[in-house]
């Protein structure tokens, strides 16, 4: 059956994490489990903390009347607000409930924000390296994505190239901090200058630009570093998280947006936004997730043991010849390519049966991914083959 030329060309373009999992599942099927070694996913190998457990088996065992009906587009009140209550600990100005939707996932809060503020045509900048669903998801909304790379030694914003792409049709700044797939957090410093810009911006313009802050990551963060609210450095800002990390919920797709009440047009913002989560399709987040994290929004799963994967890796890469940057959070490593050509190394890896992703995935062609969330004993297994990898490409 024929599909859309459009989608056609996407899966092509989407390809890599897919292209690089799929070669995992045979080349397992040849040698075996324990002797290939699957970097490639952002799927934690983590469970979620035991509390989870505990309060799922409550409501299993005293079930609420009508927990598995409708509710408000928004989500339950007594989620929202326990969200509300969790965000405004760092935000300048407290949220109510009413400045939060409940969603599926971070994707889905993210297709939410997009749908909400984008008129055809309007541009949404995104920062290279990037989280290659962005682009799509800007144009499930009629939007154009506009590529600005960040600052090539830090990985951080690089405040001057994105004011320079901001033009009369520049609708949104899409960020994500902790980044996947650099790890890198921005520092307030750093957003504190996008926002000064962008509000500079805004008044020049005369029109509103929307910084929408992706943040599935926020919890996971290492040696001290926090990671700040972007309430407090921009005014027009919504945050679209998930807790398919920090919980280790991804299949369970749950996640929420939440609006600075700062913002100008809140009310209005949020009035777009549930119903936007309708006519997408969600109508809402999942009734048993919503009512299971509303009473764990200071919960997580266990930080340190991703910081001794982190340490371990950065450790014996970094003693091989590859460079790449210390992340401060999420669980990514995002190392220079030692071939020009980030594809051929990959499949170099592929020879060893290590399983990562180039960086031309990320819009970064001359680096590639590793995705540590995996089992600490599956990375102790690789060092070999990693070292056998650094020979093959001429490090050392």
């Amino acid at each position: 059956m024929a599909i859309a030329t459009k989608i056609a060309g996407f899966i092509d373009q989407a390809s890599w994490i897919r292209k690089m999992f799929e070669e995992g599942t045979r080349l397992r099927a040849i040698h075996g489990d324990d002797k290939v070694f699957d970097f490639t996913i952002g799927n934690p190998s983590v469970e979620p903390p035991e509390i989870l457990h505990r309060e799922l088996l409550k409501l299993a065992s005293h079930p609420l009347p009508g927990m598995h009906r409708y509710m408000s587009n928004a989500g339950y009140e007594e989620t929202r607000r326990a969200v509300a209550e969790m965000v405004s600990e760092k935000s300048p100005v407290p949220l109510a409930p009413r400045h939060v939707v409940m969603t599926c996932g971070a994707g889905g809060a993210l297709n939410v924000a997009l749908k909400t503020i984008l008129n055809p045509g309007e541009e949404v900048i995104i920062l290279a390296p990037y989280f290659v669903e962005y682009l799509f998801y800007i144009d499930n909304h009629g939007g154009v994505a506009k590529t600005v790379w960040t600052d090539r030694k830090t990985f951080e914003p690089d405040i001057a190239a994105i004011e320079a792409a901001i033009g009369p049709n520049t609708r949104a700044i899409l960020i994500n901090s902790p980044n996947n797939p650099t790890g890198v957090v921005y520092s307030p410093e750093c957003l504190q200058a996008l926002g000064e810009m962008v509000a500079r911006k805004e008044r020049e313009l005369q029109r509103t630009i929307v910084v929408i802050s992706d943040e599935p990551y926020a919890r996971i963060a290492y040696d001290g570093a926090v990671v700040p609210c972007i309430f407090t450095h921009v005014q027009n800002a919504v945050i679209a998280t998930s807790h398919s990390k920090d919980l280790a919920l991804p299949g369970e797709r749950i996640g929420y947006l939440a609006a600075n009440p700062a913002m100008e047009g809140v009310d209005k913002f949020m009035e777009g936004a549930i119903f936007c989560n309708r006519v997408l399709g969600f109508v809402n987040a999942p009734a048993l997730m919503q009512r299971l994290v509303a009473k764990l929004q200071h919960e997580s799963v266990d930080i340190e043991a991703y910081r001794a994967k982190r340490d371990l890796l950065i450790e014996h890469l970094t003693g091989l010849g590859f460079r790449m940057i210390r992340p401060q959070g999420a669980f990514y490593l995002f190392p220079e390519s030692p071939l020009e050509d980030d594809v051929a190394f990959a499949l170099l890896a592929q020879q060893q049966n290590i399983l990562v992703v180039p960086g031309r995935g990320f819009g970064a062609p001359g680096y590639f991914r590793i995705a540590y969330c995996t089992d600490m004993e599956q990375i102790r297994r690789s060092l070999p083959a990693w070292e056998r990898l650094a020979r093959e490409a001429g490090l050392g």
